[in-house]
């Protein structure tokens, strides 16, 4: 089956229109025909090579919404016309304990990503920015009615990212939560957190979205650039989600931790991490890192946030604007994600 994409031809080029193939229906295969796809951080990363190598060409997209259109003959948890998602893995062994526990995202054979990856048959995967997709049912996820499609796509990435430290270190009633940075996963921990019940601060380095972090549900919001806060605010929270993929005093965060608090790194900076080993021993602090969900968690995310009727802060774009939303992505000019509305490439 050959679909309308959009893929980039090579590191660092823009996107352009594209066919791709997509494989046959198989037993445990669902065809999903795409109706929004949204762009992540990680989708520019991955095109302008700052990852590494890439099995150029390549169609990013890592957070799927969209309408079974076929099964196979052995799936049974989704149906014609059911509405579902896709995040950022596709696939993996099934096999080792990390799969078995329900954390197939730290396959010991390695998950297998959504685009720009190897699939078990040896073809290479190519995400969302398409019409189509074909995925094994194991890794296909239902979306809720109560959420809106477009708001729903970043939920599988940003939403699970974030909501998965969340749940991990007891995001909830009596605890204190600070989110570092208001961007598109920042504001999803917001919501999320305060949806759990939990005290939410911001720390962002301005106040300019100060009006934006309370509307989104947080009680409290402080300027990083302003020295006074971290002296106002040491030894305050239980649980620090660091959002930011840039440079941080790391010291100066940790000290911000109570006791047993956890401060665990979402996004993920371009130089290693430097910490005073006291900070942590002192207090019996944690410092540690998350990467997105199983799909059982991510299931639950989904279910969570239709309940409490959360959706990303979205901005819906046609096709043909994808470069231009990748340049305003990178000059923080969104708030705070772009949705592809994936009719617009047919």
């Amino acid at each position: 089956m050959r679909v309308p994409a959009y893929a980039a031809p090579a590191a660092g080029r823009p996107l352009a229109p594209t066919v791709v193939e997509r494989r046959d229906v198989g037993p445990n295969d669902v065809l999903i025909e795409i109706t929004h796809a949204g762009i992540c951080h990680s989708d520019i990363h991955t095109v302008n090579g700052d990852w590494g190598p890439q099995p150029f060409p390549v169609v990013p997209g890592h957070e799927i919404v969209g309408v079974v259109a076929e099964v196979g003959a052995e799936v049974t948890r989704h149906a014609v016309g059911d509405r579902v998602g896709v995040g950022c893995m596709v696939n993996s062994c099934g096999q080792c304990v990390h799969c078995r526990n329900g954390d197939e995202q730290y396959c010991v054979e390695g998950m297998v990503p959504t685009y720009a990856g190897t699939d078990r048959d040896g073809t290479t995967t190519q995400g969302g920015y398409s019409t189509h997709v074909v995925v094994d049912a194991d890794y296909v996820l239902s979306v809720p009615e109560g959420i809106d499609p477009a708001a729903a796509a970043p939920l599988l990435c940003a939403g699970i990212t974030t909501y998965t430290p969340l749940r991990r270190w007891g995001a909830g009633p009596g605890k204190r939560v600070a989110v570092v940075g208001l961007g598109g996963l920042g504001h999803m921990a917001v919501k999320i957190a305060h949806a759990l019940g939990a005290e939410v601060t911001v720390l962002s380095q301005s106040l300019k979205k100060r009006e934006d972090g309370l509307r989104l549900g947080a009680d409290d919001y402080h300027a990083t650039s302003d020295p006074e806060t971290f002296t106002r605010l040491a030894g305050r929270f239980d649980l620090i989600v660091n959002t930011v993929s840039a440079d941080i005093d790391v010291n100066a965060y940790l000290g911000l931790l109570a006791v047993d608090g956890a401060m665990v790194n979402v996004g993920v900076a371009p130089g290693p991490l430097t910490f005073d080993g006291f900070l942590l021993v002192g207090s019996r602090r944690v410092l540690t890192g998350s990467m997105i969900g199983g799909i059982a968690l991510t299931q639950e995310m989904l279910d969570f946030c239709a309940e409490h009727g959360i959706g990303a802060d979205v901005e819906v774009v046609s096709a043909d604007r994808i470069n231009e939303a990748y340049e305003r992505v990178l000059a923080s000019d969104v708030r705070y994600r772009f949705v592809i509305d994936t009719a617009t490439l047919a």
